[in-house]
């Protein structure tokens, strides 16, 4: 970034995943805390990355030991390209990804860390 501010912009998969935090929050009772998630990513989250947007932790900056991981690695470095980075920030309950670029921050996901990650039924059926 040289001089000035980024805009901030949301995939469709940050919104599909701000649906299932807002379906996932609901069932655990708490429907207040989606209204304060939003505020706090509009008043504080996009901000911050405007301003400083490498403020997450470089993702890609430990190579995986694995020759699943290692592919896997370079086909996202593909993806992004040179002048891109993929961080992720850890923020209260939430974990935010997203790509640095040279023009913008593009919102790629965010997860409660209380949500299920891994799709036990799909794994062992």
């Amino acid at each position: 970034m040289k001089g000035g501010r980024l805009r901030v912009l949301a995939s469709a998969n940050f919104r599909r995943n701000l649906e299932r935090v807002e379906a996932f929050l609901e069932a655990a009772g708490a429907t207040r805390e989606f209204d304060r998630l939003l505020r706090e990513i509009a008043e504080e989250v996009i901000p911050a990355f405007e301003q400083f947007p490498e403020i997450g932790a470089d993702l890609l900056a430990r190579a995986p030991l694995s020759a699943e991981g290692r592919a896997l690695f370079a086909k996202v470095l593909d993806l992004l390209g040179p002048e891109a980075s993929l961080r992720q920030l850890i923020r209260g309950d939430y974990i935010l990804l997203y790509v640095v670029r040279a023009d913008a921050v593009v919102l790629l996901a965010i997860r409660h860390h209380r949500e299920l990650s891994f799709d036990f039924p799909g794994h062992w059926p």
